[in-house]
């Protein structure tokens, strides 16, 4: 896995999660599957709080600090019904634009070596995959959560 593969990859996350989440609304973005699961404002929110340990991998800052991604992380309550402590979806919109542009820049600054470099789950390439996969999971839960909040499939 190079940095340039690595950025394709995160590329193609950016362009589907932006594509499906673009244009909801911040009430939208707080409608969930039914009878459970999290809504788009979750799973976006999870994917920049987790972006913070792709960040960190690549000698970058988080976008977010420990308590701004409490709310979004992983076994972290359902939003559904609930969206006290969740951040209005144009802000982490936002903060998604502000952790790609320290990804790509992270990317073009890491060495190959550094990315060979052992990790405690693999090398930091592995784990930065293992991450890209993750995200992309999530990115594609957002195209089914736009049709569940009313809107049309955005990629055709």
């Amino acid at each position: 896995m190079t940095a340039e593969g690595l950025k394709l990859l995160f590329g193609y996350n950016y362009y589907t999660m932006g594509v499906n989440a673009r244009d909801l609304t911040h009430e939208e973005s707080l409608i969930g599957p039914e009878p459970g699961g999290n809504c788009a404002n979750w799973v976006l929110g999870h994917i920049v709080q987790t972006r913070g340990a792709v960040l960190s991998l690549l000698g970058e800052k988080p976008v977010w600090d420990a308590a701004e991604g409490e709310r979004y992380k992983r076994g972290s309550a359902p939003v559904a019904g609930d969206a006290a402590g969740t951040k209005p979806f144009p802000e982490i919109l936002e903060a998604l634009d502000r952790s790609q542009e320290s990804l790509l820049a992270g990317l073009s600054r890491i060495k190959e070596s550094e990315l060979g470099a052992a990790e405690t789950k693999g090398s930091v390439a592995e784990r930065l995959a293992t991450l890209q996969f993750h995200e992309a999971y999530h990115a594609g839960q957002l195209g089914l959560l736009r049709r569940i909040a009313g809107k049309e499939g955005a990629i055709k």
